[in-house]
């Protein structure tokens, strides 16, 4: 990495840093004001029953893969009840990826347990970074790359699995791509979205992972999604 690449990951960094503390307090001090804001769900689903309206959105069907450590993991079993952040991501993409997987960490690091503070974000929200390159990524090379964003493996997952049912997840249950192809060795998915799910597995949120306006949007929307699901207890 050079000088300019260096300096530019630290004062995003600084950014981030900076602003995420403060992005929090706006949210809840608007939400202690019963302002809470109200996010949507995407994408209407087949053959809704208009009698119940929060069936006619889309719910993220299961999918069950392979972690950094070589556990199967069900997307849904595993994590449920949990808010789940996905990303797609191959390790030896050179630019985009080590960008995103940054944006990523430092997510992570923002809903970090504070052991001076009573709060359960840390453990209301999993990170997924899902291979599209599952050939190459074997679990011991996304390990590797685990370890190179300090991924606490309590709460973010790397995952490599059948290349055929990671496309079809991504396009027909995330839809991170309309661009249509079969999941063979000549099709290829490269995405900069990060996908939010909350804990029903509706999609909640999309968000450019590269850009940092976008990360802080995305860490407010989790704290959104966090006190709501508490309201409703």
């Amino acid at each position: 990495m050079n000088q300019k690449s260096k300096s530019s990951k630290f004062l995003i960094g600084i950014a981030v840093a900076l602003l995420l503390p403060l992005s929090f307090w706006l949210v809840i001090n608007l939400m202690s004001k019963d302002k809470m804001p109200k996010l949507p769900k995407y994408y209407i689903a087949e053959g809704y029953d208009a009698a119940n309206r929060d069936s006619i959105y889309h719910q993220v069907a299961d999918i069950i893969l392979t972690n950094q450590f070589g556990e199967h993991v069900s997307l849904n079993n595993d994590l449920k009840g949990k808010m789940v952040l996905v990303n797609f991501f191959f390790t030896n993409c050179p630019t985009v990826c080590p960008q995103i997987s940054n944006n990523m960490e430092m997510l992570q690091d923002a809903f970090k347990k504070d052991p001076k503070k009573k709060t359960t974000l840390d453990t209301a929200i999993h990170f997924i970074s899902i291979s599209v390159d599952p050939e190459r990524d074997s679990f011991p090379a996304l390990r590797k790359y685990a370890d190179r964003y300090k991924a606490n493996p309590d709460h973010w997952w790397f995952l490599t699995g059948d290349r055929q049912a990671i496309y079809n997840f991504a396009r027909k249950q995330l839809f991170v791509t309309m661009q249509e192809g079969t999941g063979g060795m000549d099709d290829f998915i490269h995405s900069e979205k990060l996908v939010l799910l909350d804990s029903n597995r509706y999609i909640r949120g999309y968000y450019n992972g590269r850009d940092t306006a976008d990360i802080i949007r995305c860490a407010d929307d989790i704290v959104i999604l966090t006190r709501q699901k508490k309201k409703k207890k």
